[in-house]
């Protein structure tokens, strides 16, 4: 039999090498949501990315708070993950045509991306993400009406989705319509303060827009 010494020692040895092995394991979600209100900005930023990676569409709310975070890594992180949560659909058919859609719009097969991303939305009406790719199709293509119209069934769907009122406001730029491109920007900076191209242009439309009333005084 081994001396008490001897055991005391083996098992700290052997609860230290399973502490260890465990810190290298990924966190799960529940413990990515918790570790995601650390104190540490360290903590914070493996939360935020890993609920990227597991995070369910339900966990976006804690990822968009995550974009008024006071360290600029975890709000950069944070926005990443918004974007990876958004883009899956809890469907594995539809998982697999959104990436040949975005494959299809990186390579600028607009036709066929939006081919596929109407397929999308025929299979999974309420798959927000679906929508604001084809919106951003639409765009693209100078279809300026019908990326309104997606625009709003993004927005029925995920009010809280910046990268649509964004949009709006670029199309509404287009439409020289400019205080209601103003509105929209401000709108998507209001949730997403890291918007930093929205940001300029809000300074822009603020200076045009006076300009203009001051014009018509």
């Amino acid at each position: 039999m081994k001396s008490p010494i001897i055991w005391v020692a083996a098992w700290v040895l052997g609860y230290a090498a399973l502490q260890a092995a465990c810190a290298d394991l990924p966190l799960t979600r529940s413990q990515a949501l918790a570790q995601q209100s650390s104190a540490d900005a360290k903590q914070r930023r493996i939360a935020v990315d890993r609920l990227g990676q597991v995070g369910l569409m339900s966990d976006a709310r804690v990822l968009l708070k995550a974009l008024h975070d006071r360290d600029e890594v975890t709000r950069e992180l944070a926005e990443a993950s918004i974007w990876r949560v958004w883009s899956r659909s809890g469907d594995a058919k539809v998982d697999e045509l959104f990436e040949r859609g975005m494959r299809e719009m990186n390579v600028g097969a607009l036709e066929s991306a939006l081919e596929t991303f109407t397929s999308i939305i025929t299979i999974r009406p309420d798959f927000a993400e679906g929508w604001n790719k084809r919106a951003t199709l639409y765009f693209l293509t100078g279809d300026l009406a019908k990326s309104l119209k997606d625009c709003d069934e993004v927005l029925r769907r995920n009010p809280s989705h910046f990268g649509a009122l964004a949009g709006y406001g670029q199309i509404y730029i287009q439409l020289e319509q400019p205080e209601r491109a103003l509105d929209y920007f401000q709108r998507a900076l209001s949730i997403n303060p890291n918007m930093h191209g929205v940001a300029q242009s809000i300074e822009v439309l603020k200076q045009f827009v006076g300009r203009r009333r001051d014009r018509v005084i």
